[in-house]
């Protein structure tokens, strides 16, 4: 990638101007007559200054503040497109670059202006300083390869720097120099920073060096980076979300105002560290003891499920001593660092089951589970085996993995071509979902309580319970009810349990109460079958396709649920025992299964023919079109021209998913995407479902269901603007902190105003700014987290921006 010439950010001069200075100051006297005649040859340049000006406000390109070796991403080369004009972009600030040169004091102007009265007592700083300029403004097709500069603050004050050998000087050191904080830090960080490194870089890599030898250092831009001009007419492109007859999750959102060019925030903000008993696992919405305290009752699991404090909390969750970046994928799949996830209780007491051991400083998966002790693989083939119209990975691509345990069986349907959402609640079972994360399988914190889940109804292939104590039976069966909810007509419940295969006398009293249960809701029995091997059976039941049997039935128990009852209303909607109807109409969701995958990942819902899509058009044309926006964005972009090392990247959440085009764009990559519908946005998730993806429902201005340090990359587009009207930004960017795994990233897509927020935000935290980008009203950021910490004590303020 072509690298720009940069003046100096730190403020310091080089060390030939004074000398030049007074050369300048002697040359401008001597031709001060020629000046005056000539000076109507002065007022293009300073309009152009003045457009320089306007250019770098609506188009703000960050010269790096931040080691380029501190880094760990290697860079991705542009695309051929990425010399392309585009607008007012690269091409047209390079082409502005010698005026900004101009603008900060320099008299190389001057110099060029009087390009054939040169004087012989010019020193060679003052003639490389002008030939520079001049080459600078006669070579546009090298100008446009370059970086923009960016200015340093008072240049006006402070005058021009050397260029030519002095600038060759400037780069290497800043180079050098860079440590990926405010420049404001001592020389003593300095200078550990040379080796670009940081000290808690120093410390990780000498304790990974026994796992990670094969991870080398990822090595970033010598400048914060632009996207390939060839990706900007799409990158940044945002139409409003049109709800129209789209259903939401919460009150609809109003309909976003006219950005607005504002000025970098001048709020400060403190962190500290979080004070709560639960350290470095805090999960705010789940660790709400004073609420806990307060319920009536826990039979139905109440203390399990979210209880979120009045205010989010801003503070920052603790790193746990000794914690190390996580093992790399598919190897995480089989062992983690245990001081990431220092609990051994379920290493006590399913370490027989082959759930997880303790091995030195490594806690080890074999990959057996309850049920299937003798390893998943052979589990998950002997499920097919007993009944083949499941297809795993063609027919079955999304499956609900209830009581996952540290979804080893997840983790191993990656082989399959199958996805399985699994979740558990924090109980007893110390860290299994933690656990599982840290492993890169997909996982999540839930109980079935007293609350739906939050899914919409009709969407997974299969439902998935092994040995889960879950009393299904009781109740009128409410909970087993709201697996039907969410389960696809046609798809199956594969219940792998004592009540199947033993015969004791309680496993005998649930196994009759399940029948019943199961033949009341229609659900025919396909198939039951032991496994030898592991010595389980497995009972595989399937949800009808029609109403016909719901309509025979000769009591109505289960009931019916009352026509008003909408089944796709799931955040913090009550459980009932009623059944929701099949729908039978050709057009409408339900009635068909979706194709094979991959086809269904790219075909447009059926479904969606008679409706207008969120973004106004066409609901197909809508589908279609976004798809292809993120396949452009994603592969022009974000796998080469960022710079990310998608090796280090496996768990990822997309925190507004609108179809799921970002996830549907990086299927062929070995990562995974929880997409989150905000409750508040068009309801989308069936169609992430229906593409054969996964997701939620979620309002950030609550704490996510997951541990901290679970996920690698979080983005965002275009959500901040729009939480914005009703959650406090800075908590939702310490949850952000909080569910980011050190070393994270982060990438925001949102107006110029958003995006100057979260820069501030991320400067106070120390994080790197590694790109930030703009055009018009649009904007794009994107930085690392990093291992910094405050002390118990210590409260940080960001230096005003």
């Amino acid at each position: 990638m072509a690298t720009g010439k940069y003046s100096r950010v730190d403020g310091r001069k080089s060390s030939s101007y004074c000398s030049t200075a007074v050369v300048v100051v002697f040359v401008a006297l001597c031709l001060v007559g020629v000046w005056m005649l000539m000076s109507s040859s002065v007022v293009p340049v300073q309009k152009s200054n003045s457009s320089s000006e306007e250019i770098a406000n609506e188009a703000k390109q960050t010269v790096s503040e931040n080691n380029p070796k501190q880094f760990e991403d290697s860079s991705g080369d542009l695309p051929e497109d990425a010399m392309k004009e585009d607008g007012n972009t690269i091409n047209s600030q390079s082409e502005k670059q010698s005026v900004q040169d101009d603008q900060g004091g320099e008299e190389g102007n001057k110099v060029e202006d009087n390009k054939d009265e040169k004087v012989d007592t010019e020193s060679n700083d003052t003639k490389n300083d002008s030939e520079t300029t001049v080459e600078e403004n006669q070579d546009e097709k090298t100008e446009s390869q370059e970086e923009p500069k960016k200015e340093a603050d008072g240049d006006e004050k402070k005058g021009g720097e050397a260029e030519g050998d002095e600038t060759n000087k400037t780069e290497q050191t800043e180079s050098e120099e860079g440590s990926g904080e405010n420049k404001s830090e001592t020389n003593e960080e300095n200078k550990k920073s040379e080796t670009g490194e940081t000290a808690d870089e120093n410390k990780q890599d000498d304790k990974d060096a026994s796992e990670n030898n094969m991870e080398t250092q990822e090595k970033d831009q010598a400048s914060i980076e632009v996207f390939p001009a060839g990706s900007q007419s799409e990158l940044l492109n945002e139409t409003d979300a049109q709800n129209g007859a789209w259903s939401t999750q919460a009150v609809e959102s109003q309909n976003e105002k006219k950005s607005q060019k504002s000025s970098i925030s001048k709020d400060q903000y403190s962190w500290k560290l979080c004070n709560t008993t639960a350290g470095p696992d805090y999960i705010p919405c789940l660790d709400n003891w004073q609420a806990i305290r307060r319920l009536p009752s826990t039979k139905h699991y109440e203390h399990r499920e979210r209880h979120c404090p009045e205010e989010a909390p801003t503070c920052l969750v603790p790193i746990p001593e000794g914690y190390r970046r996580s093992i790399k994928w598919p190897k995480s799949r089989e062992k983690i660092w245990y001081y990431n996830v220092p609990h051994t209780k379920l290493a006590e007491v399913k370490g027989h089951q082959n759930w997880v051991k303790v091995t030195g400083e490594y806690l080890t998966f074999p990959g057996g589970g309850t049920q299937f002790k003798h390893g998943a693989l052979h589990y998950i083939d002997f499920i097919q085996d007993s009944l083949p119209d499941i297809a795993w990975g063609k027919r079955t691509r999304v499956i609900l993995d209830v009581g996952c345990g540290v979804a080893s069986f997840g983790g191993y349907l990656f082989e399959r071509d199958v996805i399985a959402m699994s979740f558990a609640p924090k109980d007893e079972h110390e860290a299994q979902v933690q656990f599982a994360l840290e492993r890169g399988i997909p996982a999540m914190l839930n109980v079935m309580g007293t609350k739906r889940l939050p899914f919409p109804s009709s969407v997974f292939d299969v439902v998935h319970c092994a040995r889960c104590r879950v009393p299904w039976h009781i109740e009128g069966g409410k909970l087993l009810l709201e697996l039907n909810r969410v389960l696809r007509p046609g798809g199956y419940f594969v219940w792998s349990a004592t009540p199947v295969y033993q015969k004791l006398e309680e496993d005998v009293g649930i196994w009759k109460a399940m029948s019943e249960l199961t033949k009341s809701m229609c659900w025919e029995l396909q198939v039951i079958k032991k496994d030898t091997v592991n010595g389980v059976g497995a009972a595989i039941y399937r949800k009808p396709t029609t109403n016909e049997c719901y309509n025979k039935r000769s009591q109505n128990e289960p009931p019916l649920c009352k026509e008003s009852d909408d089944p796709n209303a799931a955040w913090n909607v009550p459980l009932e025992a009623c059944m929701h109807k099949v729908s039978e109409d050709a057009s409408q969701r339900g009635s068909q299964w979706p194709e094979e995958w991959p086809k269904r990942l790219e075909k447009s819902p059926y479904w969606l023919d008679s409706q207008v899509g969120i973004y106004g058009k066409a609901a197909p044309e809508d589908f279609d079109a976004d798809y292809k926006h993120w396949k452009h964005v994603v592969s022009q972009s974000y796998l080469q021209g960022m710079g990310i090392d998608w090796s280090t990247v496996r768990n990822v959440i997309d925190m507004r998913a609108a179809y799921g085009g970002f996830a549907a764009a990086l299927k062929d990559m070995k990562v995974w995407v929880m997409n989150v519908v905000p409750v508040d946005s068009p309801d989308t998730l069936p169609i992430i479902y229906e593409r054969g993806l996964f997701g939620i429902y979620h309002d950030w201005c609550e704490s996510f269901n997951t541990y901290p340090r679970t996920y690698d990359l979080l983005h965002a587009d275009h959500l901040f603007s729009i939480i914005k009207k009703r959650c406090n930004l800075v908590a939702v960017m310490a949850e952000v902190d909080r569910i980011l795994r050190p070393e994270g990233k982060l990438i925001v897509r949102d107006k110029v105003e958003i995006v100057n927020e979260v820069e501030s935000m991320a400067k106070s935290l120390h994080w790197e700014i590694r790109m930030i980008y703009s055009k018009d009203s649009e904007g794009l950021i994107f930085v690392r987290k990093t291992t910094w910490r405050p002390t118990e004590v210590e409260v940080i303020k960001s230096a005003t921006l």
